[in-house]
């Protein structure tokens, strides 16, 4: 895996997973919706911590 991902594409999608975590934990996100964004927050925060999205590989995409 060749990373892909540019540090200020890693540092907005840590801030993100970071702002999920605080709705989900303050009670703003619930139910379902908080289950989703859950499950997204923890796939942005491992996506950062490699520095790879698969998701960039169809369209081609690198912001490194």
């Amino acid at each position: 895996m060749i990373p892909n991902m540019g540090n200020i594409d890693r540092i907005v999608r840590v801030v993100v997973a970071l702002l999920v975590a605080i709705l989900i934990v303050t009670n703003v996100l619930s139910g379902i919706w908080a289950w989703i964004a859950g499950i997204l927050a923890v796939v942005f925060l491992a996506t950062s911590a490699i520095g790879f999205c698969p998701l960039y590989l169809p369209f081609r995409i690198k912001t490194r």
